[in-house]
């Protein structure tokens, strides 16, 4: 009699492990390394005003197209804000640099450079990933916010 194959076991991870992920995640992305051996191959990935990503291909264009857009890039990991429960972690904290053409933000002293991440980690992997943010780092598009031009 033939037995099916056990399934693997695998050992759940860790708050502080999940919270590891995340911190090489926002490293990563600051030195201009690959972020995709962070993420699964099936990961979903959501950036404003970009095509969902569905897959590594498509999550590995979605960094090349958002990291085109900076010369340079930090994320002020002291004073992130964590959540964590099981699967999701969530990032609150604040960024600062210089876009292509030669802007510069920060946030906290203009409107963008805030955002809210929300991640899903098993595996050690990133499964999912919500990036919320204003896009417009540099305050560039104030025509359309009347409370703006006051």
């Amino acid at each position: 009699v033939m037995s099916s194959p056990r399934p693997l076991l695998i050992t759940p991870m860790t708050d502080e492990q999940r919270k590891a992920v995340v911190d090489s995640y926002f490293k990563k992305l600051d030195a201009g390394h690959d972020l995709t051996v962070l993420f699964a191959e099936n990961a979903y990935v959501y950036f404003p005003k970009h095509r969902p990503a569905r897959g590594i291909e498509e999550v590995r264009q979605l960094f090349t197209d958002i990291v085109a857009l900076f010369k340079e890039i930090s994320h002020d990991s002291a004073y992130f804000n964590y959540v964590i429960c099981d699967d999701c972690v969530v990032c609150e904290g604040m960024t600062s640099g210089v876009l292509a053409d030669g802007v510069q933000w920060r946030g906290g002293v203009g409107l963008g450079g805030r955002f809210c991440d929300v991640f899903e980690i098993r595996d050690g992997l990133i499964q999912r990933l919500h990036i919320y943010l204003d896009p417009d780092y540099g305050d560039a598009d104030a025509a359309r916010y009347p409370w703006r031009l006051n």
